[in-house]
């Protein structure tokens, strides 16, 4: 019945260290759309053929999460370039790396990762397939 994931949503606390964390230190692009009911534009985080869009705590859209909280996501994403260059970037970029790079399981086979942390402190992980 579930082929995908189009997007998902992020609530942020910190509207522009986010765009920063996610633009800057992982390469994402910022969108802005108009959506919703009334129509209003919206920001989201662009990546390959999906999407994060954001929602401001305190500000969110409707519909929304129960309880949508700033810090409470735990992510994995597939990085685009092999991990050893994603771990030089985070480091010459100040990113403290949590844990890795370790061995874990993806949806489709075995993973090499490293954690961080955005600036609400939400859990990213980045992750590359092992051949």
């Amino acid at each position: 019945m579930i082929a995908a994931i189009d997007h998902i949503v992020l609530t942020t606390a910190r509207l522009d260290e986010c765009i920063a964390f996610y633009c800057d230190a992982l390469g994402m692009t910022l969108e802005r759309f108009v959506g919703g009911t009334p129509a209003v534009e919206r920001l989201a985080l662009r990546f390959g053929r999906q999407k994060i869009n954001i929602h401001v705590q305190g500000k969110e859209f409707e519909p929304k999460a129960q309880l949508p909280t700033p810090g409470a996501l735990d992510l994995c994403l597939i990085a685009a370039l092999p991990l050893a260059e994603v771990i030089q970037q985070l480091q010459a970029r100040q990113i403290a790396i949590v844990e890795g790079p370790v061995l874990r399981t993806g949806a489709t086979g075995k993973i090499n990762s490293v954690y961080v942390r955005d600036p609400d402190h939400n859990l990213i992980e980045i992750s590359e397939y092992l051949s």
